[in-house]
C-alpha cells in the first residue's frame, strides 16, 4: 500500500449510499428457524456511505485493500484473497471485499461511514455490506440487481461468517422504500415494494421517530437465546405466527392509509417479540415507551432483535404538538437515550459513477 499522505492519485473514484432499516414488522419469522414467515419494514435515511478509491499497485502488493472505518475510528490493510478468520475483527467487510476477484494490479482505499453507531439495530451492517458490495460490483463489472446484491451480502454474512442472520436487512438496504416480504422457504422469498400513495406516505414520514436506547447490542447472540426458547415448545411458536399475521395487516392497513391502525400492528408486534425471550423489551425501551403512550403516539416497536442497548421505532400521533412534546420529554431522559431524525428512503443503493 503506498503510504498515506502520498501525492498517489486515484484513477477511479466510487461512492455509494444505502438507507437503514426500522420497524420490521414480522421481523424474527424471516430466519432459518421460523422456515416462513412475513416482514413489512421501512427503510429510511440518514444513510451509511461507502467510498471506493482505485489506484494502480505498480508493485503488485499483496496487501492491496485498506478499509478505513469511521465509526470505529481503525483502519487496516489486508489481501483480499486471505480475508482472515470468520471471527475476527471486522470479518464481514473482509469476506464482503473477498467475494470478489480484486485484480492484481490495483489496489483499494476504501472509507466506510454511518449516521448511527454499530448495534444500533437498524440494519447497520447489512446496509453497509450492501453499499459495499454493490460498488465492488459496478467496479468489477458484474451486473447484479438489487435482489442479487441482498442475497450476496446475507451469504457472506451467514454462510461466510456463520452468524444468525435473517434475510429483511440485506433486502430493505437493497431496494429502499416499504417492503413487504413474503419468506417462502428460508432464504427464498417474494418481495412487494409498496407503492403508496403520496400523501400517505407523507404522513408517514411525518409521524416517524427514532430513538436510540443508550448502547449497542448483539443481534446474533439474542438470535441464540430465541432459537433456545423455541426448540422449547410452547407459545413462542404461535408468536412468530402471529407476528406474520401483524406484517399482513400492517401492509393492508399502510396500503389503505390507516396509519394509527398501522400503529396499533407495532405495538401488538412489540409484544409478541416481548414474549419470545426473557429481556427483548428492555427497561429503556419501557421507559420510552411509557412517554410514547402519554403522549397519544399510534405505536411502538423495538427495532430488529431487540435487547439492551438498540434503538425503537415510533408512530406519533396525527397531533403534531403532542408529537414536539413527545419529542422534548424523550430528549430529556438521559442515560444516551437519543432521538435521531429520519425519514423514508424509496431507493436502495445509489452508486457513483
Amino acid at each position: 500500500m503506498a503510504p498515506e499522505g502520498t501525492l498517489d492519485r486515484p484513477r477511479r473514484v466510487l461512492s455509494a449510499r444505502a438507507p437503514l432499516r426500522v420497524n420490521d414488522i414480522g421481523g424474527w419469522t424471516d430466519t432459518w428457524f421460523a422456515a416462513r414467515g412475513r416482514v413489512l419494514n421501512l427503510a429510511v435515511a440518514p444513510l451509511v456511505e461507502v467510498r471506493v478509491e482505485v489506484f494502480e499497485n505498480p508493485g503488485a502488493a499483496p496487501e492491496r485493500v485498506r478499509i478505513r472505518a469511521v465509526n470505529f475510528g481503525e483502519t487496516f490493510a489486508f489481501v483480499p484473497e486471505e480475508p482472515g478468520p470468520a471471527s475476527g475483527r471486522h470479518a464481514l467487510l473482509r469476506y464482503a471485499v473477498g467475494a470478489f476477484a480484486v485484480p492484481g494490479d490495483i489496489r483499494l482505499e476504501i472509507t466506510l461511514t454511518s449516521p448511527v453507531p454499530p448495534g444500533f439495530a437498524t440494519g447497520t451492517s447489512a446496509s453497509v455490506c450492501v453499499a459495499l458490495l454493490g460498488a465492488l460490483d459496478r467496479l468489477t463489472g458484474g451486473g447484479r440487481t438489487p435482489g442479487e446484491i441482498a442475497a450476496l451480502a446475507h451469504r457472506v454474512e451467514t454462510e461466510k461468517l456463520g452468524r444468525q442472520s435473517g434475510i429483511q436487512d440485506q433486502i430493505a438496504a437493497a431496494r429502499g422504500g416499504v417492503n413487504f416480504i413474503r419468506v417462502t422457504q428460508y432464504p427464498a422469498s417474494e418481495v412487494e415494494t409498496l407503492s403508496l400513495e403520496q400523501g400517505i406516505w407523507d404522513a408517514l414520514d411525518r409521524r416517524l421517530r427514532l430513538v436510540g436506547l443508550g448502547g449497542s447490542h448483539d443481534s446474533s447472540a439474542l438470535h441464540e437465546r430465541v432459537i433456545a426458547e423455541l426448540g422449547k415448545g410452547g407459545p413462542s411458536l404461535a408468536r412468530l405466527d402471529e407476528m406474520s399475521r401483524l406484517a399482513e395487516d400492517a401492509r393492508d392497513l399502510l396500503l389503505g392509509g390507516d396509519l394509527d391502525g398501522y400503529g396499533w400492528t407495532m405495538t401488538e408486534n412489540n409484544e409478541c417479540q416481548r414474549g419470545l425471550a426473557a429481556g427483548i423489551v428492555s427497561p429503556e425501551a419501557d421507559a420510552v415507551i411509557r412517554i410514547a403512550r402519554k403522549h397519544g403516539a399510534a405505536g411502538w416497536k423495538v427495532n430488529g432483535a431487540g435487547g439492551r442497548g438498540g434503538s425503537l421505532t415510533i408512530l406519533a400521533g396525527a397531533d403534531e404538538v403532542a408529537g414536539l412534546a413527545m419529542d422534548l420529554e424523550i430528549r430529556a431522559l438521559g442515560g444516551g437515550i437519543v432521538a435521531v431524525p429520519v425519514s423514508l428512503e424509496g431507493s436502495g443503493p445509489n452508486i457513483q459513477p
